[in-house]
């Protein structure tokens, strides 16, 4: 049996590994390439996510300052590919070519038919996306990410996945998207959904210019994880209290990081993980089920524990 990189052996300076039996070790290589624009990427992502000021008023609700949910967004929270939507709305104000949204959907395709990310794929998907945003301000690409969120993707919100969110917001708890989309178009989506916030792929820019670099990388697999746990720091969170979504086995590394992790309309290998872990599994994707949007039983107990927490923390401090 290989070794592999363990979801929670990221962070320390090299890379952790399991062999049969259990018995881990380090690699005294330290983190390879990849794991260390994972890491830049984190960073970079959480840096972006602090710098703005949250719109969300919970002024009503006790705060629940250390517990977070942490969503993805791509069939967790949005039916189908966020990247996509935006890219069609961008062929219709003929900015890109009928021919790249093709392109841009074929390789959704693929990566749903086989659960499995494409390193050619996703080098190339980079490449495109950044020489489109290269020269262009951030603003004009928040400015188009809000426009196409209210003509395309304010339908496509997945209802049970967002009574969940709802549910932590109602807690007094952060909610925050956990996304490779770009943090601009995120951050759109978190406003209009009316969440903390988001983290997602960091675009370098320079006097409100995009250059065409990344920072560090797109954001997914290990730089969610390690974006999760930079935000964490910041924010003071305790991640044992905090609650994590995903469809896709990419995440597992986000996933295992927090103290609850469900599964939302999983992907095959995710629903087999989640089932020998224990994890909770959501599924919103047919009518029948989509009904049932009621919250998890261990995920309702505790949110309305942290809820009276806060409450009972707010009574003593008066």
């Amino acid at each position: 049996m290989p070794a592999r990189l363990l979801p929670d052996g990221f962070g320390e300076g090299c890379a952790e590994f399991v062999l049969p039996g259990r018995r881990r070790f380090r690699n005294p290589l330290g983190p390879s390439e990849a794991e260390v624009r994972a890491n830049m990427a984190g960073e970079a992502s959480a840096d972006a996510a602090v710098a703005l000021p949250s719109d969300t008023d919970r002024s009503d609700v006790p705060l629940d300052l250390t517990a977070a949910a942490f969503f993805d967004v791509d069939n967790t929270m949005v039916q189908g590919a966020s990247i996509i939507h935006f890219a069609r709305g961008l062929a219709a104000r003929k900015y890109l070519k009928t021919s790249d949204l093709v392109d841009f959907a074929w390789k959704q395709v693929k990566f749903r038919v086989t659960g499995k990310e494409n390193s050619d794929d996703v080098a190339e998907g980079r490449e495109r996306a950044l020489s489109f945003v290269a020269g262009r301000s951030t603003a004009e690409l928040a400015r188009l990410g809000e426009e196409i969120f209210d003509e395309v993707i304010v339908d496509k919100i997945w209802p049970g996945t967002r009574a969940l969110a709802q549910m932590h917001l109602d807690a007094g708890q952060q909610v925050w998207l956990v996304t490779a989309t770009p943090v601009e178009l995120a951050q759109v989506i978190a406003k209009r959904l009316g969440l903390t916030g988001a983290l997602g792929t960091v675009a370098e820019s320079e006097d409100g210019v995009f250059t065409g670099r990344l920072v560090g990388d797109i954001l997914h697999g290990l730089g969610k994880a390690h974006a999760v746990r930079a935000l964490a720091v910041r924010e003071g969170l305790n991640l044992r209290r905090c609650t994590a979504y995903s469809d896709s086995y990419n995440d597992v590394p986000m996933l295992s990081l927090v103290g609850t992790a469900v599964a939302v309309n999983p992907d095959t290998d995710l629903r087999e993980l989640a089932k020998t872990r224990g994890w909770e599994i959501r599924d919103f994707r047919t009518a029948r089920k989509a009904a049932k949007i009621g919250v998890p039983t261990a995920l309702a107990i505790g949110a309305v524990g942290g809820a009276v927490g806060a409450i009972a923390a707010r009574r003593r401090d008066h």
